[in-house]
């Protein structure tokens, strides 16, 4: 069960600044809902925008926050009105084979899960946001749990996040989606059986930052940077994943991974990794030599972001369980990163 999250008491709205301060967390909200840094962006942004539009017609009747989730909520349905639910490579078929020679087509027009920063998401302990808050911020971005959050009705999506993440009571949810406690106690049920079909249980326990963790993301850098590739090996568990996106090709176990970074992967040789933190999680962008793309400039150019999950191997030791690979520049954008490195 997720660590609940603190609702606001009711406040009067004086300003723009009253409703920006919950941007943050509208932002993790809609992105739940709609699995896209760049839809949430934009659903985050219109739940603003009408919130503004309407600040005199407030009636402090519920609390600024619960009002924000109910505009927030019904930008979020209309946007997902018609839409195919957002996957990941996992969801298309089985696993590829190690000796794959290319990544294959890039499934461009593909409703991908894509990456959300932490920075625009999840509670910022350092400036004094609540670390419970914060922990069940990460814990329920997970890719994973997002992805299958995709295979609920946008309602259903709604009174699980509401309930289950952000701690709402049945009551609260009812009033916010103006519908009764029985019809949210039932869409509960729905939810809660559908996720239960996914087997997030199943997943490995991702562990917290500690000195033991950025030891191997250390490693894990330096590894990659060298391009070590029987190195990088050691730092990943048996079962590890990696995807790829917007490619369908993911692969599965250690010497698959390990074999295609040998192999078709052997371009990333030479590359540079920037320290972010994306979905609960460390994260690191990756900017290839800039002759790989033909480019005769120098330096480095952007060309994918890494999501590293950690979880514990069977000897208790800290390993790289998945890596989340989302390839393509505009990713980087999302992320406030450079959009060229110097030569080292």
């Amino acid at each position: 069960m997720l660590v609940s999250l603190t609702i606001e008491p009711m406040q009067a709205v004086t300003s723009q600044e009253d409703l920006e301060q919950h941007r943050r967390e509208i932002a993790g909200y809609c992105y739940r809902m709609l699995g896209s840094v760049f839809e949430a962006d934009d659903a985050t942004q219109e739940t603003m925008l009408r919130a503004w539009r309407g600040l005199e017609r407030f009636e402090g009747r519920s609390s600024v926050r619960t009002w924000l989730y109910r505009i927030a909520t019904n930008v979020c349905w209309d946007m997902l009105r018609g839409r195919q639910r957002r996957e990941r490579p996992m969801d298309l078929g089985p696993s590829s084979p190690a000796d794959a020679s290319f990544l294959g087509p890039q499934l461009v027009d593909h409703p991908w899960l894509l990456p959300m920063p932490d920075a625009r998401s999840v509670p910022d302990v350092a400036a004094g946001d609540d670390p419970a808050g914060a922990a069940v911020g990460r814990e329920s971005i997970r890719l994973a749990f997002v992805a299958a959050l995709q295979h609920l009705p946008p309602r259903q999506r709604a009174v699980l996040i509401l309930h289950e993440v952000l701690s709402w009571s049945a009551l609260e949810v009812a009033e916010l989606l103006d519908t009764s406690v029985a019809s949210v106690n039932s869409a509960l049920q729905r939810a809660r059986a559908t996720l239960a079909a996914r087997h997030l249980e199943d997943l490995p326990d991702l562990v917290s930052v500690e000195k033991e963790q950025q030891e191997l993301l250390d490693s894990f850098v330096d590894a990659f940077e060298r391009y070590d590739i029987d190195r990088l090996a050691t730092l990943l568990r048996d079962d590890v994943v990696q995807s790829m996106p917007p490619y369908a090709l993911w692969l599965e176990g250690v010497d698959r991974v390990a074999q295609w970074w040998k192999g078709p992967g052997i371009d990333c040789a030479g590359s540079r990794l920037l320290a972010t933190r994306a979905n609960g999680c460390s994260a690191f962008a990756q900017y290839r030599r800039a002759e790989t793309f033909g480019d005769g400039g120098g330096g480095h150019l952007p060309w994918a972001v890494h999501i590293i999950e950690v979880s514990e191997g069977p000897d208790r030791r800290q390993l790289i369980s998945a890596i989340c690979t989302f390839i393509g520049p505009d990713i980087f954008d999302a992320f406030d990163l450079p959009d060229r490195l110097p030569a080292a």
